[in-house]
């Protein structure tokens, strides 16, 4: 069992410290040469951590050389994937500070719980190593911008690993959008999940309440970490759903969908004037420490408005068509997604009761309805003709830890994706709208 109080006392201090001062020169790797392999430590051997790392062992220039989990069957699989992938023997811990003891690892990938980014980030950066972190940057305010200040004083290279602006045809809807395709004057912004998603996982509501025995090879202290004590359930390692370790739908989802809005509506580093949000529990048990399953959110910001709901209306050809970033514009609507996007033009006609004007100047001619389908679609496939996003988006890393150059999403960007999220889950818990005033949230 791990002492509580030093372990928080160790994390605590490693956050102190990386706030304190910069990584000096001196603690870092350097500039790596074109035959050096960047080697890296793999923190979290869930569901998504096999994803990046699967992606990421197709770059010759890297591999793998420990991996940690507070679960002993899922690490000792994980581990020995990817040793027998790339040929090599993967170290394993329980511990993920035994991986930033290690003076020969460079980089670390963190793909745990949501709570775990912030100071896992802030410990990395401490250590001199740079990071690969999952969206969001924490399922509360106050840890996401520990982290933000912590990696802005260091020399560090962090990406957040929204994947979707190192995909192909967003990155050609957002050229099409910032050159005017769909009108000078964007005045809504309209976002949904695909499916409708929900509380984030829902079937643990049903694995059972109460306090049960911790699995063997489970290290329930470890899981929990930074967030509050409370006894082991089996629900809650389905753990989105929890604000103890997540946001629910409205942060795994919602960050995707606000840092698409970021990018194309050019508010990168900009946060929303107000935040208004409703939520209800509709299909999963009430439950104050779960996220409600039903949700809508209003922010507004300096020129335009922008909504998120988990309310989809099904496409025809694929149920999830109609899901994903709706951008409205004054000449037409770009709709972009993982299959695609899409632009449908207004059709302007004049009052059947108009009298032609002869003095009145030409109509101006609409634009053309445009359509674009992913043949990979949403499943990423690395292999297909267009890439795997999430492969590009490493490649972006890798590339910017050996030449120290911002990655594509750099701390800031995943900070201020991630900050209508979470204004969101503070509106939701206090019934109220709320401002940011630069450090926290306020409550009207």
């Amino acid at each position: 069992m791990i002492n509580r109080r030093k372990f928080i006392g160790t994390t605590l201090a490693a956050a102190a410290a990386a706030q304190a001062r910069p990584i000096f020169a001196a603690e870092t790797r350097g500039v790596q040469g074109a035959n050096d392999r960047i080697r890296v430590g793999l923190i979290g051997c869930g569901t998504r951590g096999g994803q990046v790392s699967t992606d990421w062992i197709k770059h010759k220039d890297t591999m793998f050389v420990a991996a940690c989990d507070v679960a002993k069957d899922r690490l000792e699989k994980m581990s020995a994937s990817i040793g027998t992938t790339q040929g090599n023997k993967v170290d394993t811990y329980e511990d993920y500070r035994k991986i930033l003891e290690r003076k020969d690892i460079d980089a670390v990938l963190i793909a745990t719980p949501d709570h775990w980014h912030s100071p896992m980030t802030i410990e990395a950066i401490a250590a001199g190593k740079d990071v690969y972190c999952e969206k969001p940057v924490s399922n509360e305010i106050e840890p996401a911008v520990k982290m933000m200040e912590a990696v802005k004083k260091s020399n560090r290279i962090v990406q957040i690993g929204t994947q979707q602006r190192s995909w192909h045809h967003f990155q050609e809807a957002a050229k099409l959008f910032h050159d005017g395709y769909v009108g000078t004057s964007v005045n809504h912004c309209q976002m949904c999940p695909p499916g409708g998603g929900g509380g984030g996982g829902q079937r643990g509501a049903q694995q059972g309440s109460g306090a049960q025995p911790i699995p063997e090879g489970f290290n329930w202290e470890m899981f929990q970490g930074p967030a509050k004590r409370k006894p082991f359930e089996p629900g809650r390692r389905n753990w989105r759903g929890w604000y103890d370790y997540g946001g629910g739908n409205l942060t795994d989802w919602g960050v995707h969908l606000t840092d698409v809005m970021n990018w194309f509506m050019k508010t990168d580093g900009k946060a929303p004037l107000l935040t208004s949000a409703s939520a209800q529990y509709v299909r999963i048990p009430r439950n104050p420490e779960r996220v409600p399953d039903t949700y809508a959110v209003t922010w507004q910001y300096e020129n335009f408005v922008a909504t998120l709901s988990n309310a989809m209306i099904p496409g025809i050809q694929d149920p999830r068509d109609l899901y994903g970033n709706f951008f409205f514009g004054d000449k037409g609507v770009l709709l972009v997604n993982r299959i695609g996007y899409e632009v449908k033009p207004y059709i302007s006609t004049p009052p059947r009761t108009a009298a032609p004007n002869p003095n009145a100047p030409p109509p101006v001619p609409p634009i053309e309805a445009k359509k674009f389908k992913d043949p990979s679609g949403m499943s990423e496939i690395a292999d297909s003709s267009f890439g795997s996003a999430t492969h590009r988006h490493v490649r972006n890393f890798l590339d910017c830890v050996k030449s120290r150059q911002q990655p594509v999403c750099h701390i800031e960007i995943g900070f201020y994706s991630t900050l209508p999220t979470l204004l969101a889950i503070v509106s939701v818990k206090e019934g109220r709208t709320v401002k940011w005033d630069g450090k926290s949230a306020k409550t009207t």
